[in-house]
């Protein structure tokens, strides 16, 4: 397998059992690990790993064995992640939020860490596991409890439009900058968010046409009331407006932009207003920044990069 370009690609390879579960720990969580015994032979697993900006994108293959996340080890780590296992060798079984689901060579799936979940492989087998921080996904907490453990062919519809992305990444990366290795994690984390929320279908927001548009004004006023708050975003939204995250979501779907690049857009647009209006000249971009919820200068000038090409100095500056 090819993995991205422009990241160090981290391998390990081992015929021992504890320096397997080590390798496992290192590249992705802590998990209770047993090989099975009834198989015979001797142990082997390799595990290579390289990143595109905050994805990792992996291939682990071994022999077969049993892989638990337990209640216990989730709850000692302080970062969660979510994992879109595709398995290309041997088969598999994953359990996770009271559901299993058995796995051949093609097929895909979503899990979590921050809740318990278990691999089951039987003889040899390969991997590949593409790993967001939990964080970075706007995907809310029901939603995931119903996509997790859920088999995707990759044949049909937005799972063959995923699988194939998933495919192409891990084959053959392309060239990109670092904005732009962001700007792909994103859109790809976009693509699984949005097949999960299509496997949990909720109702859309009660009430007429006037009503939605009633309700997104008000949102759209709540955003720009509260582009200082840094901890502006779906959740606390949703909860001002007494709906469910998704709910939100599916308000904005029509409008093809997410609440959280909304959010973001706005915030930059008026950052950059202020910036090239020459009664601020004096003003430090550290408080134009802070004025539009921006609580990290670096973050806010990564930020201002990606979207208008040059960063927020140069731009004001006129270059």
């Amino acid at each position: 397998m090819v993995l991205v370009p422009g990241s160090p690609v981290v391998a390990s390879r081992t015929r021992r059992h504890d320096e397997w579960r080590e390798a496992l720990r290192h590249d992705f969580v802590a998990l209770d690990v047993a090989p099975d015994r009834r198989r015979g032979g001797a142990f082997a697993g390799a595990v290579r790993s390289a990143t595109l900006a905050h994805l990792q994108v992996s291939e682990v293959s071994s022999v077969a064995q049993t892989c638990r996340r337990t209640r216990q080890l989730a709850g000692r780590d302080d970062r969660e992640y979510l994992q879109v296992g595709m398995l290309t060798g041997g088969t598999a079984l994953l359990d996770q939020d009271g559901r299993r689901v058995f796995l051949r060579p093609g097929d895909f799936v979503v899990y979590e860490t921050g809740r318990p979940f278990c691999w089951t492989f039987g003889d040899d087998w390969t991997l590949r596991v593409f790993t967001w921080p939990r964080e970075t996904l706007e995907l809310d907490a029901a939603t995931s409890a119903a996509a997790t453990a859920r088999r995707w062919d990759g044949r049909s519809g937005l799972s063959r439009m995923l699988a194939g992305v998933l495919r192409d990444l891990a084959a053959d990366p392309p060239l990109l900058s670092a904005a732009g290795s962001v700007r792909l994690a994103d859109e790809i984390g976009g693509l699984v968010t949005t097949l999960a929320a299509e496997h949990a279908p909720e109702a859309p927001v009660a009430g007429s046409d006037r009503a939605r548009a009633d309700l997104r004004a008000r949102i759209e006023r709540h955003i720009e009331s509260s582009l200082a708050d840094p901890d502006l975003g779906p959740a606390s939204i949703a909860a001002a407006h007494f709906v469910s995250t998704r709910q939100l979501h599916r308000l904005y779907a029509g409008t093809g932009e997410s609440v959280t690049r909304r959010i973001r857009r706005v915030r930059l647009d008026r950052a950059r207003r202020d910036l090239a209006d020459p009664r601020r000249a004096d003003e430090a971009v550290s408080r134009v920044a802070r004025r539009y919820g921006f609580t990290d200068l670096a973050g806010f000038s990564r930020a201002f990069r990606s979207a208008f090409g040059v960063p927020p100095s140069v731009y004001r500056a006129g270059g």
